[in-house]
């Protein structure tokens, strides 16, 4: 069987990567060439959350299922987009509510179960410019986000169950001024994932696809840089 796929992640690329501050640097080295060596190979240094990447529970909830603890079923889930790309543009501070959610449901039809949620800001767009984290002269963070009334109404109405989760082209699922995390520290609290810097989200459908999620299973990791991947409906 064939599976019609559309690629959501951004090229690692140590030149355009947009770090989150105090992360640590992105490098990429050529270490063999085929002139020299007769193969090519690099060597790769960065963070976990590097570039398009997924966070696991243990990322924020002490305890909770880290990289290895995951099994197939957690990295491919059913997916959602909303698009709040025209709020976002006028306020980048915007955080998805839960009246969003419902008319987005009127229009669609109920999220299914277990899954995951992808906010479409149009950061994506951004990816590889200083307007990205768009910081104010103060230092402030503004980039758009899921509001914590969203999350708490997807959880208790079991939209996320306890293997969905959030999806993102912003660097997290938490509104950039909000130095707390309680948005990540939600979704996080149950066996869940959070997928973040997503790119090409015109590619996936508001309802009907899923995410698949690769990237490295690394002993206690905290996410993986990852190649993420929508999975269309057929026809």
């Amino acid at each position: 069987m064939r599976l019609d796929l559309v690629n959501l992640s951004h090229v690692a690329d140590p030149a355009t990567t947009c770090l989150y501050p105090g992360d640590p640097a992105f490098e990429l080295e050529i270490v063999a060439t085929i002139a020299e060596d007769g193969f090519r190979l690099h060597r790769l240094r960065q963070g976990e959350h590097t570039g398009t990447h997924w966070s696991a529970p243990g990322h924020f909830t002490d305890g909770a299922a880290l990289a290895d603890d995951l099994d197939v079923q957690d990295l491919c889930r059913p997916a959602v987009k909303i698009d709040v790309r025209e709020r976002c543009a006028a306020d980048p501070d915007y955080a998805l509510s839960q009246a969003d959610l419902l008319a987005w449901e009127r229009a669609h039809g109920p999220i299914p179960p277990e899954s995951i949620v992808v906010l479409w800001t149009g950061w994506d767009a951004k990816w590889g410019t200083d307007a990205y984290y768009g910081y104010d002269r103060d230092g402030v963070m503004h980039q758009p986000g899921f509001g914590v009334d969203a999350v708490r109404w997807l959880i208790g109405t079991g939209r996320l169950g306890r293997r969905g989760g959030t999806g993102t082209d912003t660097f997290g699922p938490d509104p950039g001024a909000d130095p707390t995390y309680a948005v990540s520290r939600l979704v996080h609290r149950e066996h869940r994932l959070s997928v973040e810097v997503l790119a090409n989200l015109a590619a996936l459908p508001a309802t009907g696809a899923s995410l698949l999620c690769g990237g490295q299973i690394v002993r206690g990791g905290a996410g993986s840089p990852a190649l993420i991947y929508g999975v269309l409906p057929p026809g």
